[in-house]
């Protein structure tokens, strides 16, 4: 009975030892397979696993049996995607499994990769977008594919964080922080000596732009650069009985719409900015450099003291009186 008892024993043991070494080998292989498999060899197998249909019949409860330790997989629960009392949650359907693809062996193994998102993924970010759009499409996001972020191949987990309780490019007080993480020169514009008010949050990017694409250009919310200025500088819209070429042919001919160092946002502080389009009839043919020697001495000439040519032509954006025939009223 000793000897039976002690061959059960070792026997049992070496069960144990040879069941903890092949759960933690699957665990460095589920850690290695992102980096051992070619982009192709994933998109390979999630073709087939989508063809087989290899769904979890227990959905998240599979999954979160290894990633519930996780703030970042939990946090999802918190936010919208998570909402387990929402028919237009994944979470009324496939749950984790609507996003990330079928779970086929995957906690089984580690062998068969998931769909993931973010710089990590080994996805291509159009591969990881179709996925958001199959949910997301609609008449904010119908010109996506001609848009500058698409076209940059920039996924959409590079902006949104989907496993959180509140997204913070969906918040007016972080949407400037988020989009400014990739548009750094904006980002130094807005902080020059004159910009809109982005810095305080009172106006965000998507004021102008709608970063899922339109049909203007810059990706702006409204047809044309004017009617997108008009929209808060109502008073700027013409018609005028007098008109400025520039100012009707587009607002950013003169100025920076993210910030300049110069007044009012002007691209070049006047007279230079005047001049390079009235340089040949009267005294604009003239080059006054500023209030230095070489132009003139300080505050000694009206073309170049103080506001400069807008001193005498102060209705530079369009005048109604009927002698503004020089925008001088």
């Amino acid at each position: 009975m000793k000897t039976t008892h002690s061959i059960n024993t070792l026997f049992l043991a070496l069960l144990c030892l040879t069941a903890s070494t092949l759960f933690m080998s699957s665990h460095v292989q589920a850690a290695k397979w992102d980096a051992s498999m070619t982009p192709a060899e994933v998109e390979a197998t999630l073709d087939k696993k989508f063809a087989e249909g290899k769904y979890s019949p227990k959905g998240a409860d599979t999954c979160l049996m290894c990633h519930k330790k996780s703030e970042k997989v939990m946090d999802l629960f918190k936010g919208a995607h998570g909402a387990i009392d929402s028919s237009k949650s994944p979470m009324a359907g496939l749950q984790c499994e609507a996003c990330h693809g079928p779970l086929g062996s995957h906690n089984r193994g580690g062998k068969e990769p998931m769909i993931t998102f973010g710089p990590t993924s080994t996805l291509a970010a159009d591969k990881q977008n179709s996925v958001c759009m199959s949910c997301h499409l609609d008449d904010k996001r119908v010109a996506w594919d001609s848009s500058h972020h698409a076209n940059a191949d920039v996924a959409c987990a590079s902006c949104h964080s989907i496993h959180a309780e509140h997204d913070p490019v969906l918040s007016k007080q972080t949407e400037v922080e988020v989009c400014t993480t990739c548009h750094t020169r904006q980002k130094a514009d807005m902080n020059k000596r004159t910009s809109h008010p982005m810095k305080w949050n009172q106006m965000t990017c998507s004021d102008c732009h709608n970063p899922h694409g339109s049909l203007s250009d810059s990706d702006l919310v409204q047809p044309t650069v004017n009617e997108t200025c008009y929209s808060c500088h109502a008073e700027k819209r013409g018609p005028k009985l007098w008109e400025h070429a520039p100012v009707t042919e587009n607002c950013v001919n003169c100025h920076n719409p993210h910030g300049s160092v110069n007044d009012a946002m002007l691209k070049t502080r006047a007279p230079q900015l005047c001049q390079q389009c009235h340089a040949s009839d009267n005294h604009t043919s003239n080059a006054y450099l500023g209030n230095t020697d070489m132009g003139s001495t300080v505050n000694g000439n009206a073309f170049t003291g103080g506001r400069s040519c807008l001193n005498c032509h102060s209705q530079v954006h369009g005048s109604n009186h009927p002698s503004g025939k020089l925008l001088q009223r």
